[in-house]
């Protein structure tokens, strides 16, 4: 009875560690990332999309694009933060649902504003700034995305598959650069500042956080 009640009581990092490592956390974290998809397929088929629905289309995957590449930039900092190393487990699968809207995105944009004409897309691209800058975001997130399991990692060496995944950096800005091109047309640039101060958190916070890493120990630091 002493021992029970002399036994300290379990820290609240240790208690959500559970949450995160459970079988379960994976599959509901997929069936999360389907539910926009499912809305938007629902929505084609039940004609609710509004007085555009190829345009409802487009915008609502290119949205879920950012969105997800924002919930994958935020998962480093959060698991550093909050002490809480198991989150990484979940970047992997984020990432590649950023790149299943973004291939959702082009496929929309190609079949129902260019009609799968590949000569009509090879001419409107380079026409349109915003369109090529997000044509480059869609190309570089191939290679993140072909890149991706551990059998690529170990092909290619830990520091050439660090390097080549820091160009999310990149095309995260390239997104954004793509959407406020896109809001632009319309002067609604309220959901852009929303995006690019997310995003200026993010990359900051990564900046900061290398600073800090490589600057020398000053004379009163324990540290080495």
């Amino acid at each position: 009875m002493e021992s029970a009640v002399l036994s300290p009581a379990p820290s609240a990092a240790v208690r959500r560690k559970p949450w995160l490592l459970h079988p379960a956390a994976k599959p509901l974290l997929f069936v999360l990332g389907l539910l926009p998809f499912a809305w938007l397929f629902y929505g084609a088929a039940a004609n609710t999309l509004g007085a555009n629905p190829a345009e409802a289309l487009i915008r609502s995957t290119g949205d879920w694009t950012l969105r997800f590449l924002c919930i994958t930039l935020a998962v480093t900092p959060l698991r550093i933060i909050a002490g809480q190393p198991a989150l990484a487990r979940f970047r992997r699968m984020l990432g590649l649902f950023a790149f299943f809207y973004v291939v959702l995105h082009f496929l929309a944009y190609a079949w129902l504003d260019m009609g799968l004409d590949l000569a009509v897309i090879a001419r409107d691209i380079p026409k349109r700034p915003f369109a090529l800058v997000g044509f480059l975001a869609f190309l570089l997130m191939i290679p993140l995305a072909a890149t991706s399991f551990n059998r690529a990692i170990k092909a290619l060496g830990a520091k050439r598959w660090q390097a080549l995944h820091k160009s999310v950096y990149a095309i995260v800005l390239l997104g954004l650069l793509h959407f406020f091109w896109m809001k632009a047309a319309k002067n609604n640039f309220a959901e852009v500042a929303v995006y690019a101060a997310i995003i200026a958190v993010l990359l900051g916070w990564r900046a900061w956080h290398a600073w800090h890493g490589r600057r020398p120990a000053g004379p009163g630091s324990r540290h080495p």
